[in-house]
């Protein structure tokens, strides 16, 4: 009984567009700031607002899995949670590339790999997990 109205409560906190623009004005009122001059280029406003979406996205739906994993916590919720969190990491960080911010040598020197190809392989690990996951 008091489980279904924590779901309750939950699933009425907030709607989703509500969220979303909560959201986007996070990522734009942080985020700006750091690229703006940076775009002056006229093709390169593109390439950072393009890079700014995705991680306005990323962010969204890494929020609302969190909140789906505490409504139903099951492993392939926990799993896709992680994978959107991964993906805004990753945008984040292409998005500081493409602003012109130094971020630092991102490349693993071993095996001469970008860091950003890593965590992009991470991503898709964690959904092929979630998607193969069979709930017992």
């Amino acid at each position: 009984m008091q489980k279904a109205w924590r779901s309750n409560a939950a699933q009425e906190s907030i709607s989703k567009p509500i969220l979303l623009a909560l959201i986007t004005a996070v990522v734009v009122g942080v985020v700006a700031p750091l690229v703006l001059p940076h775009a002056t280029h006229p093709s390169m406003i593109y390439h950072i607002l393009l890079h700014m979406a995705g991680l306005t996205i990323a962010a969204f739906l890494s929020v609302v899995s969190f909140l789906s994993y505490s409504r139903s916590p099951t492993t392939r919720m926990l799993l896709m949670a992680a994978a959107f969190v991964t993906l805004a990491v990753v945008e984040l960080l292409y998005l500081l590339q493409a602003g012109g911010i130094y971020v630092g040598q991102l490349i693993i020197p071993l095996a001469n790999i970008e860091l950003s190809h890593v965590v992009l392989l991470i991503m898709v690990s964690l959904f092929g997990l979630g998607v193969l996951k069979v709930n017992k």
